[in-house]
């Protein structure tokens, strides 16, 4: 994927692998499948092997130069994967963490669907070296937020966020985003998209402005299954995209620069 990424709400993508399985509503029209099936790949599905990226050498560069710049970025891991796959072999997470604790200078985001699964997945010392990292959980459905929303907010973090897209539903998640830091909302694109109605958007973001949340909307449905993505473009009360605080922040990533 590209180095800087297209993703609105991240800075730079970093895959250490590719594969996942599908679990729940969200995946049915999963954008990453479909692009490894156009590369000629097949790692999607339970048994299927994931394929380890060679290339680890990224990260480091964006650290070196944030350290330098004092301007950190944000890194989204792993677009083509979810960091918590049962599937993954742990001596590879082992290694992600490891360039993760080691690059301090970066603003990571793990999104994943498989939020009950991170507690027993996160290194031992998560809660102390890993302040420069968030946590989000993917959720499109009530059912998703009553299930996993209390699973992430019971898993330590030195922030927190949902992923709400594509959103296929009206969510209620008054009750809980009092105590998140982000939501993201967005539409779903692509020939089958599942058309957004603005009102669940407004919604959404209604409950983040009363709780003091912050949002970002990332896109909204469009004609065909083209995403509106213009913010300009966007109804007033929608044209909101705002990044979760800055927390634990090391000495080395604003010496000599001006934190953003």
């Amino acid at each position: 994927m590209a180095e800087n990424s297209a993703i609105e709400w991240t800075t730079h993508t970093f895959n250490p692998w590719w594969g996942c399985t599908k679990v729940g509503p969200g995946c049915d029209h999963c954008y990453a499948e479909s692009f490894d099936k156009r590369v000629g790949g097949s790692h999607w599905g339970a048994g299927a092997p994931r394929r380890l990226v060679n290339d680890w050498s990224k990260p480091r560069k964006w650290d070196r130069e944030a350290q330098k710049s004092g301007i950190r970025p944000w890194v989204f891991c792993a677009s083509m994967a979810d960091v918590f796959d049962n599937e993954v072999p742990p001596e590879w997470r082992a290694r992600m963490w490891g360039l993760v604790r080691e690059c301090r200078n970066l603003r990571w985001q793990f999104v994943t669907k498989r939020i009950g699964n991170a507690a027993k997945m996160l290194p031992a010392d998560w809660s102390d070296a890993f302040g420069h990292c968030g946590l989000i959980s993917t959720i499109v459905t009530q059912a998703e937020a009553d299930r996993d929303i209390p699973k992430l907010l019971g898993t330590p973090a030195a922030w927190r966020g949902l992923s709400m897209e594509p959103l296929v539903e009206a969510v209620d998640i008054s009750a809980y985003v009092g105590k998140l830091d982000w939501v993201i909302v967005g539409a779903e694109s692509g020939p089958n998209a599942r058309p957004m109605a603005e009102e669940w958007a407004i919604n959404i973001v209604g409950q983040g402005r009363a709780a003091g949340t912050a949002c970002f909307v990332k896109q909204l449905s469009g004609p065909r299954g083209r995403a509106v993505k213009d913010i300009a473009a966007f109804p007033a009360l929608l044209q909101v995209r705002e990044m979760p605080p800055s927390l634990a922040l090391p000495a080395s990533a604003i010496e000599g620069g001006t934190e953003p």
